[in-house]
């Protein structure tokens, strides 16, 4: 997989201030004024910090004239985040065969859901975010390099055919696999990486992984949101809760609490 994304000459650029924030996200002592020179330091995603920071979609109480306008009352890890996904947002290309905007939406769902429920486990909010988002890079890699092969796939899943269990056999590799070791290439955190590869399973490495754990259940949530408006619970995955050492009640409360505006995603795809 390295060697194959290595070679591939049509994956999407990323920008360097993107390049900048990933590395930034090892770095504990990265400071506010740092932060905000590597963001300036790009004029088209400036420009889309600000107009977002002063949407409705912020609530704003007041007028964001600046990127440091912006860190003090987003925070350093929210704004990083939402440049990250304008950033990636530009960036990414892909086959006719290939529905981009429905990726977004399902990867922005995906990461909402995730730092949503990263309270439970007392993980990173932002970092849970970064990993829905991320969850998908493998099939947009698989479109890239194999679009072909990729929409052969997609015409057997349409037919009942098990995704994964279909990409192992016609590449020797998944998505899960494909998307670990893009985050790896693009020198995401290894516990970004770790969880793209382990969101099916989230014990799968030994050890029962935060952010897997968040990915397993925000698809969940996804999956049986209607059951979940209703209150009920069938489906949910009983013994990863309880291997996550989740309050039952609690995870019911929080996913029964959250509310997504399909707006505040599609503001992220303008």
């Amino acid at each position: 997989m390295k060697q194959m994304i290595e070679k591939a000459t049509n994956l999407p650029s990323i920008p360097e201030v993107v390049q900048k924030l990933i590395a930034s996200m090892n770095d504990d002592d990265v400071s506010t004024e740092m932060l905000a020179n590597i963001i300036s330091g790009d004029q088209a995603i400036t420009a889309k910090v600000l107009r977002l920071a002063n949407s409705a979609h912020f609530g704003r109480q007041r007028k964001v004239g600046s990127v440091k306008d912006a860190l003090v009352v987003s925070g350093r890890d929210a704004l990083r985040t939402l440049v990250l996904s304008i950033g990636l947002v530009s960036s990414f290309k892909a086959p006719a065969s290939f529905d981009l905007k429905a990726y977004w939406r399902r990867s922005f769902m995906m990461a909402n859901r995730a730092k949503w429920l990263a309270k439970l486990n007392k993980a990173d909010a932002e970092v849970a975010y970064t990993c829905g988002l991320l969850h998908g890079i493998g099939e947009y890699l698989i479109h890239i390099v194999e679009p072909e092969l990729a929409q052969t796939i997609d015409q057997q899943v349409n037919e009942g055919a098990a995704r994964r269990k279909t990409q192992l056999e016609l590449f020797g590799f998944d998505y899960t696999m494909a998307g670990s070791e893009l985050a790896r290439y693009w020198k995401f955190p290894d516990e970004i990486a770790d969880a793209i590869l382990w969101q099916q399973q989230p014990a799968g490495s030994g050890a029962l992984l935060p952010y897997p754990t968040l990915l397993y259940l925000a698809r969940y949530m996804i999956v049986y949101q209607d059951q979940i408006n209703e209150g009920k619970f069938d489906e949910l995955p009983l013994k990863l809760v309880h291997a996550a050492h989740l309050g039952l009640e609690q995870t019911y409360s929080r996913m029964r609490s959250f509310t997504e505006d399909e707006s505040d995603i599609y503001s992220m795809l303008q």
